[in-house]
């Protein structure tokens, strides 16, 4: 299994090496050929609806004014919370909304295209002080999270940051690594390490309940892949949170994306088609009919590689192939609340064929194994939103999702017979019901309180060679079914205009065991002078491992006799965290963040003492007894300095000093896997508005990451010479550093409006400079050599889409 990475980074390798200058080629004639468009003022419709954020309630009678129109313009609510402002001129704009009783908002540099309707919805804040007059607030609060109830280690982000952010090709997660204390795992994928903690830590939760991995050729238990499933067609403003979060999130020790999806246009049929590197789109929406407000959003993506293969085009050594789907169906009605089916689903697989040609071994000892994988993943929701009175809103949503993960590889022997080596295959479905309860008993006391329930049928099966007693072993092979129940109950309170509390707890239970969590959460934030707050924020928080690690099984001869961790308790810990954020200006913040986490009750090694620990790990099969006797500690201090987009110029400064280690069954203070030490990240981005009527948008964006190296642990050559595969030095576990890890990214965009069309060319480069970056090292059983594992060379993506 430990090859399988090399193969994934030797086939990415292989096929963009190839096809770099080709679509560097494509991007520079379609730019030569790009006309100007004639003058002309292009307008388009920004519509929507206003409602109280606590509650969702559609509030009539606000003021939604378009800043810097000449005339003022603007436009009220109607009785059911709606507005329309037609004959907005597209490019950059912001919207001032107003209310009596409730906080101003601006909507600062939104962006407004030829090709589609803007529709939002806007969340406005009630105001405790009730006066009659509103005070206009300096600030637009662009990184403000959506969840009120988060006040540290928390922000909002937007799909057109996805877009707009060099490497970040429409990607949550890899967008996120611009931020403070968030660091890649790899480049061929995008797990995302934060604050030193293993990337499956992180929770990913879609429309208020808890989604599986949202990615293709996603690793066993990971909580990331190569590929994103979801489409940035679908999604709209979102939350990530780092640390220390509110009780409503729990079964999560690192990180939470609380996504959100976008509803449909309900007036006008639109559509989107993008054709890139990565696969061709084709997006709908638009109303079910003319007097109804329901809605349809549907996306479909193809893989590019599998066309490019169709047509009789080499793709390099390994077939790739994955599409997806994903859906959001809004169904109101008139009296019986809201009604959402949303879902996403990815099939995705990866084959490669072995050389029966002894010669090539010597050089690539890859091109020895015979290998087949599949990562498929699927999730189909609905959601239920009634306000039963006005200061009460109860959601509930229904998800069944279904996750299927398999590796199989076999070995060439020296007379040319395939010998299996690995077969493993993973299937998880879930039945998961979460309802929350929203009451707001005044403008100052918001409650928040609700359940998930967790069904889960699963079928483990793993087996795989042992190289020190020469045969095939039998690892995990169990089925069944078990549940999951989380509790929580939170409330937000205003002291005073300036300074607010959240008090939370949530519990976890799982029934495979009957292991139970009770986790206290707490948070204050203190507006003391204009522009400038602190917020302090605890949490206990608890996980739960794979399913599939409870069931490792102890063999005698070659049956499995015992489930040594089947009684295992949830990793568990403390966060504390403490911020200080200052606004420099409207449109630039001053943010640091120091933290402490203490982890303990983490799975290492049983019955023998040594240096493993859950905290390095990265899927979720282990092969070896585990007890909850494992210790980790990670604390730092973290740095922001972001100047939001204004005169079409924005940048993100971003830099982190860190510790992080663990203490394995010997009881040995190291360093984890992901002690990088710090890391220094430089977005910087600009727009130009061109043409005659400054209706086409040259937009460049340049990223820089430097951090400092992840740890290794020395190889033993002569154990490994005697195995035939990697050995480590078990009393030496991350003692080496790796070099220093540097990255520069480049994104060029050109969008073209025309009266109801936009078009946007698009070329990431990610690793620009094509630098060698040490990702590990291995050792070859062919060569009879230790080896190095670098991280992706230059990789240029290239997309064309067209919004009508």
């Amino acid at each position: 299994m430990q090859s399988y990475f090399r193969l994934k980074n030797n086939r990415f390798h292989h096929l963009f090496s190839r096809y770099s200058y080709f679509f560097i080629a494509v991007i520079t004639l379609l730019l030569s050929t790009s006309q100007t468009s004639h003058s002309q003022t292009l307008t388009q419709t920004i519509r929507g609806i206003v409602v109280d954020k606590n509650v969702q309630m559609p509030i009539a009678g606000v003021s939604i004014v378009l800043v810097g129109s000449q005339p003022l313009r603007g436009t009220t609510t109607s009785s059911e919370g709606d507005f329309v402002l037609p004959n907005v001129p597209i490019g950059r704009q912001t919207l001032k909304v107003t209310y009596m009783g409730y906080k101003e908002m601006v909507m600062s540099n939104i962006t407004v295209n030829a090709g589609k309707e803007l529709v939002l919805t806007i969340g406005l804040e009630e105001d405790i002080t009730q006066l009659a007059e509103i005070t206009v607030k300096p600030t637009v609060e662009k990184d403000k999270p959506l969840n009120d109830m988060a006040t540290v280690s928390a922000r909002t982000f937007s799909v057109e940051e996805t877009q707009r952010y060099a490497a970040a090709v429409n990607d949550p997660a890899r967008m996120a690594t611009a931020y403070a204390g968030v660091m890649s795992a790899d480049d061929g994928g995008n797990n995302i390490v934060i604050r030193g903690n293993s990337p499956n830590g992180l929770l990913w939760r879609m429309e208020g309940i808890d989604i599986p991995n949202p990615n293709h050729f996603s690793s066993l238990g990971a909580s990331g892949g190569g590929i994103s499933i979801l489409s940035a067609q679908v999604l709209t403003n979102s939350d990530f949170m780092t640390g220390a979060f509110p009780a409503e999130y729990g079964n999560a020790l690192s990180g939470v994306f609380d996504l959100k999806l976008r509803k449909g246009n309900n007036q006008k049929r639109e559509y989107t088609v993008q054709a890139g590197l990565l696969g061709l789109d084709v997006a709908a929406e638009g109303p079910f009919s003319s007097n109804y407000k329901g809605s349809y959003l549907v996306n479909y993506r193809y893989s590019t590689l599998e066309l490019l293969s169709k047509i009789g085009l080499p793709v390099g050594d390994f077939a790739q192939r994955f599409q997806d789907i994903s859906y959001n169906i809004s169904l109101p009605t008139q009296k019986w609340g809201k009604f959402t089916l949303f879902g996403f689903g990815g099939l995705s697989n990866s084959t490669g064929e072995a050389k029966a040609d002894s010669t090539l071994w010597k050089t690539d000892g890859d091109k020895r194994f015979d290998f087949q994988f599949k990562s498929n993943t699927g999730a189909w929701g609905a959601t239920h939103s009634l306000n039963f009175s006005p200061n009460a809103l109860l959601k509930t949503v229904v998800l069944y999702s279904t996750y299927e993960n398999g590796f199989q590889q076999k070995r060439l022997s020296d007379t040319y017979a395939l010998e299996p080596r690995y077969d493993e295959n993973y299937q998880l479905n879930k039945l998961s019901v979460a309802s929350t309860l929203n009451y707001k008993f005044s403008a100052r006391l918001a409650l928040r309180t609700g359940a998930i329930w967790s069904h889960q049928k699963y079928d483990f099966f793993r087996e795989g060679w042992n190289a020190e007693a020469k045969k095939i072993e039998r690892y995990v092979s169990s089925n069944g079914q078990t549940a999951t129940l989380q509790l929580f109950a939170q409330a937000n309170y205003k002291l005073s205009e300036r300074m607010t509390a959240n008090l939370g707890v949530h519990t976890l239970r799982l029934f495979l065991n009957n292991r139970q969590s009770i986790e206290p959460r707490a948070s204050v934030k203190w507006d003391f002078a204009a522009g400038q707050s602190l917020a302090l924020g605890y949490g206990l928080h608890s996980q739960s491992h794979p399913l599939a690690l409870y069931f490792f099984s102890k063999t005698a001869g070659d049956t499995p006799n015992s489930l040594p961790n089947q009684s295992l308790d949830f990793s568990k810990a403390h966060h504390l965290v403490l911020s200080y954020d200052r606004l420099l200006n409207e449109h630039t913040r001053l943010k640091t963040e120091t933290y402490y986490q203490s982890l303990y009750g983490v799975p290492v090694s049983a019955n023998q003492r040594d240096a493993f620990s859950l905290l390095n790990a990265l899927d979720g099969f282990i092969n070896q007894p585990l007890a909850n006797d494992g210790k980790g500690e990670n604390y730092g201090i973290e740095l922001t300095l972001e100047r939001f987009l204004h005169n079409n110029f924005y940048y993100l400064v971003s830099g982190s000093v860190f510790k992080s280690s663990y203490q394995g069954s010997d009881e040995i203070w190291r360093s984890t896997r992901f002690d990088a030490g710090g890391a220094v990240n430089v977005l910087v981005g600009k727009e130009w508005q061109l043409g005659q009527g400054k209706n086409n948008v040259l937009g460049i964006s340049l990223k820089t990451t430097y951090m400092g190296g992840y740890r290794t642990t020395p190889i033993d050559l002569a154990a490994s010479r005697s195995q035939g595969q990697t050995v480590w030095i078990d009393a030496q576990t991350n003692q080496d550093k790796l070099d220093a890890y540097f990255r520069s990214d480049v994104r060029v965009s050109w969008k073209r409006n025309k009266n109801g069309f936009t078009s946007t060319l698009s070329l990431d480069l990610q690793n620009a400079t094509n630098r060698q970056n040490v990702y590990n090292y291995y050792f070859d059983s062919n060569l009879n050599e230790i080896r190095t594992v670098y991280q992706l060379p230059l990789i240029p993506v290239l997309n064309y889409r067209v919004e009508f």
